[in-house]
C-alpha cells in the first residue's frame, strides 16, 4: 500500500532526524548480532530506511 505524505518543512526535517538517529541504532544492533536470520532481516530493514531517508532529505 503506497501512501503520499504531505510534511511541513519542520516535520520534514524531523523525520529526517529521528531516521538517522534509527539508522544509527540500527548499525550498532546489526553490528552485534550473531543470529543470521536476525541479521538479515535487520539489513533489509536498514536498506529500506534508507530509502525511505534518501526521499526525505530530497
Amino acid at each position: 500500500m503506497a501512501k503520499t505524505l504531505k510534511l511541513s518543512d519542520k516535520q520534514q526535517e524531523y523525520l529526517a532526524e529521528v531516521l538517522h538517529s534509527v539508522l544509527g541504532d540500527l548499525s550498532y544492533e546489526i553490528a552485534n548480532t550473531d543470529v543470521s536470520t536476525f541479521k538479515d532481516q535487520l539489513k533489509e530493514k536498514q536498506v529500506q530506511l534508507k530509502l525511505i531517508a534518501d526521499l526525505v532529505n530530497d
